[in-house]
């Protein structure tokens, strides 16, 4: 489980089909072999590691539901190691299980802020309501408005300058997670409307004809 809020800026030092060598600093204190660190806000398994980087491998699911596949020699991502559940959740509780990827559709200045707009598909439109969160590429941010086909999202310059979003152009790919609790409160609506029928309503002393 993470928190959506970067800890440090990596660069892909080798990729290959089916895993990845990150150069990396702080991120990689404390941690072990086994252990999960979120690259792009997805959640992939550290299997070797040394002072200065660390390798993951990258399944074929994971390649085809995020950007991770795309990744290249020289490209930077963003990092966060997991939550300490004593420690400070300064955005929202991510996963790392990115639900499909989307696209920058638009870019506005706005003082020291960016309005950033992303296309995304319908299924994970679904989850995404105004002053919500979402993750992109793995960063906690808040939804400022959305329509049927994508959402925009305001974004603070210390966010532009400690993420990779700054160097997002209009076309790129990136990654999305929605609310796991909007995913939750979703599957319960649904499972609440489909239970009513004439069993539950006689069950329940409704008298049906």
């Amino acid at each position: 489980m993470f928190t959506g809020i970067i800890e440090e800026v990596g660069r892909v030092v080798q990729s290959q089909p089916r895993r990845l060598i990150v150069s990396a600093g702080r991120v990689l204190t404390g941690v072990t072999p086994g252990a999960s660190m979120a690259v792009n806000g997805v959640c992939l398994t550290i299997t070797e590691l040394n002072a200065n980087a660390f390798s993951v491998d990258v399944m074929p699911e994971t390649a085809r539901r995020s950007n991770i596949g795309r990744l290249k020699t020289g490209d930077r991502v963003n990092l966060e190691r997991p939550l300490i559940l004593n420690g400070w959740v300064g955005g929202h509780l991510v996963q790392g299980h990115v639900d499909a990827t989307g696209r920058v559709k638009e870019i506005i200045t706005e003082g020291e802020a960016q309005l950033i707009r992303f296309e995304a598909p319908r299924d994970v439109l679904y989850y995404v309501v105004e002053k919500g969160f979402i993750a992109v590429d793995g960063i906690s941010l808040t939804v400022a408005s959305r329509d049927d086909i994508s959402f925009q999202v305001s974004v603070v310059d210390f966010t532009r300058r400690n993420t990779i979003l700054f160097e997002r152009r209009i076309g790129d790919i990136v990654n999305l997670e929605v609310d796991i609790i909007a995913k939750y409160v979703a599957q319960f609506t649904r499972a609440k409307s489909s239970g009513i029928d004439v069993d539950f309503l006689q069950e329940h002393g409704f008298g049906v004809n």
